[in-house]
């Protein structure tokens, strides 16, 4: 018997409800993109998944939801990516969508800490990083990325962190 396994790996931005989500900063370094992209097939942890959602993250989704979503490093966070695969330009009209949900935190988050999501991006293999912002925390949001290739995403959120990769094609 064959046992067999399959990453998928998918390009991704991410949307806010109400519109795009705020660029703080942006640098890009467009000889990066060559690069960025040929890291993308080889380099890039992003692990779309398919099956159910978890039940922390399934609320408003209606029986057994199979959607593609990413699970952060430390699983405090999913991002359930309505627009797969993630793209630069989205030539149909659509939006680069993305849900945002945390785990119930075990303990109470820092109150001193902001409720917005902050999304710091670093194109993988350059020095090119924007900061995004998702206001009140995770929920839905766009969020587009300057180019294509993997981004490791840094998350903070209500005194919370995680991290993941997503791919964003051409």
């Amino acid at each position: 018997m064959l046992a067999s396994s399959v990453v998928l790996l998918a390009g991704c931005t991410t949307t806010t409800s109400g519109g795009a989500a705020a660029p703080t900063s942006a640098t890009a370094t467009p000889a990066s993109a060559t690069a960025a992209t040929a890291s993308t097939a080889t380099g890039c942890a992003a692990r779309v998944e398919t099956g159910s959602l978890p039940d922390w993250a399934d609320a408003g989704f209606s029986g057994d939801a199979r959607v593609p979503h990413v699970f952060g490093a430390k699983g405090d966070i999913v991002a359930v990516v309505f627009a797969h695969p993630l793209r630069q330009h989205r030539k149909d009209g659509s939006n680069n969508k993305i849900l945002w949900v945390a785990r119930a935190a075990t303990t109470s988050p820092d109150p001193s800490a902001p409720a917005t999501l902050v999304i710091t991006a670093t194109l993988d293999g350059t020095d090119t990083r924007v900061t995004r912002e998702v206001a009140g925390g995770p929920g839905p949001s766009i969020i587009d990325m300057p180019q294509p290739g993997c981004w490791r995403l840094d998350l903070r959120w209500s005194g919370h962190t995680d991290t993941m990769d997503l791919v964003y094609a051409p």
